[in-house]
């Protein structure tokens, strides 16, 4: 049995797919992400699945955001080494 092909998927399920993520204040990501892995410090500013904006500072490398983000915003992101994850 492949549990990834036979079990239903859901928001809490592992991710199945990744693109690395150029900001960008206008295009949006490939699609809405169900987390955004940090791979080097630094603030990320993202617009929501839901259409706000928010910042997150200082964020730590290796870190995992589980935002649902519908893009990565160049304006205000400092930190680098970002891939969507859904």
């Amino acid at each position: 049995m492949d549990f990834f092909k036979d079990l239903p998927v859901t928001l809490t399920s592992p991710a199945t797919d990744a693109v690395s993520v150029n900001p960008n204040d206008t295009a949006p990501l490939a699609a809405v992400s169900r987390a955004l892995y940090v791979g080097q410090t630094g603030n990320v500013s993202i617009e929501m699945a839901g259409g706000q904006i928010i910042d997150f500072d200082n964020v730590q490398g290796g870190t995992v955001l589980a935002v649902r983000a519908l893009r990565v915003r160049a304006t205000g992101t400092t930190a680098a080494g970002i891939v969507a994850l859904w």
